[in-house]
């Protein structure tokens, strides 16, 4: 039904910047809640930020905060993640999310019906 591509990802080095992008794509697209998780080799996966779509409420994980921002285009249906001031720690396969749900916990995985296919970043020292 709902469908999310990913694009953006890439190497930079550390200190540098890179910007995600997620569009949504589906006839009866209507979304609660998007966001970001990361998930490095070896360990979960991560939140690390989301977005309420009416509003445009933001919430960031502490390990990100003051350095990712997260937007969203709603004529485009498409949700941003940008990462300034990159760490090698933010070295991650980064997938995008969306939930219909509304009131769920969007800092949760569980919460979200929909996932996109995933973008690599990775941030060399």
């Amino acid at each position: 039904q709902v469908q999310l591509v990913e694009s953006g990802g890439g190497l930079v080095q550390a200190g540098g910047s890179l910007r995600l992008s997620c569009a949504a794509s589906g006839r009866t697209f209507r979304s609660y809640a998007m966001g970001w998780f990361r998930q490095a080799p070896g360990k979960e996966r991560e939140f690390v930020a989301a977005i309420l779509w009416s509003a445009g409420y933001t919430d960031y994980a502490d390990s990100v905060k003051g350095r990712f921002t997260i937007s969203r285009d709603k004529a485009k249906n498409t949700v941003y993640l940008r990462m300034d001031s990159l760490k090698p720690e933010d070295t991650a396969v980064y997938y995008c999310a969306a939930t219909q749900r509304t009131g769920s916990n969007y800092r949760q995985a569980y919460a979200y019906d929909y996932w996109g296919q995933g973008a690599q970043v990775t941030v060399s020292s």
